[in-house]
């Protein structure tokens, strides 16, 4: 029979660099822990010194509304879309700080894979506010190059609805074929499919720090 690893997290920590990435990397992961744990949700950018993305806050916060994120517990940047490299230690000094005012056990933050210049700033100084904890990384799709999850987590079907629904929110994106939902659907499925599950959600390994249960085999 097999069997799930289980791995928990009082306070859980999402960082993406702009809106709509963390619901598209972890946006049923977000709904199938939503009441569990404390979820901490962190965007960099809002976006807003662009004209054709002036809706795309709002449109996050009924994002995050729709998987169950609590406002207190959403959290947006003004740093500038593209410029996050110029901007690397302002960005690590405003992680350090979330880390000291929230203390999260887990941190998904994007894939190192990823090829975006303000993704990969958000991953490297996650990894240096963040350390000793837990960094699994996300996949955005549309600029990811050799991403393999190789962190699978089960989840139910009403999840992959609530992250369709959660998505449905970004009107501005709709015409994006990443946003389309049988690419959200056929990505969960394939994912699932790796760990033998109907959905899975995948990230791949940054750091993990664990302790062995040392339950007794014999009890």
């Amino acid at each position: 029979m097999d069997h799930n690893l289980s791995f928990y997290g009082q306070k859980v920590c999402f960082i993406g660099a702009h809106p709509d990435d963390i619901e598209l990397g972890c946006g049923a992961l977000i709904s199938h822990i939503a009441g569990k744990a404390e979820i901490i949700c962190i965007t960099l950018s809002d976006n807003q010194k662009n004209p054709d993305l002036v809706n795309v806050a709002s449109e996050l916060r009924r994002s995050m509304a729709v998987l169950g994120v609590q406002p207190q517990n959403l959290f947006i940047g003004s740093f500038e879309t593209r410029r996050f490299p110029h901007a690397r230690q302002e960005i690590l000094e405003y992680l350090i700080q979330v880390n000291r005012e929230h203390h999260p056990e887990i941190v998904f933050v994007h894939t190192k894979a990823d090829i975006h210049q303000d993704h990969a700033t958000a991953t490297e100084e996650a990894l240096r506010a963040f350390r000793g904890t837990t960094v699994l990384g996300f996949d955005v799709l549309r600029s990811s190059y050799g991403f393999f999850p190789h962190f699978l987590v089960e989840v139910e079907e009403e999840d992959v609805d609530c992250k369709i629904r959660a998505l449905a929110e970004y009107r501005t994106y709709a015409d994006k074929y990443y946003f389309k939902p049988e690419v959200t659907r056929a990505t969960l499925i394939r994912n699932g499919a790796l760990a033998a599950r109907p959905y899975a959600e995948g990230f791949d390994i940054l750091r993990v720090i664990a302790t062995f249960g040392a339950n007794s085999i014999h009890e």
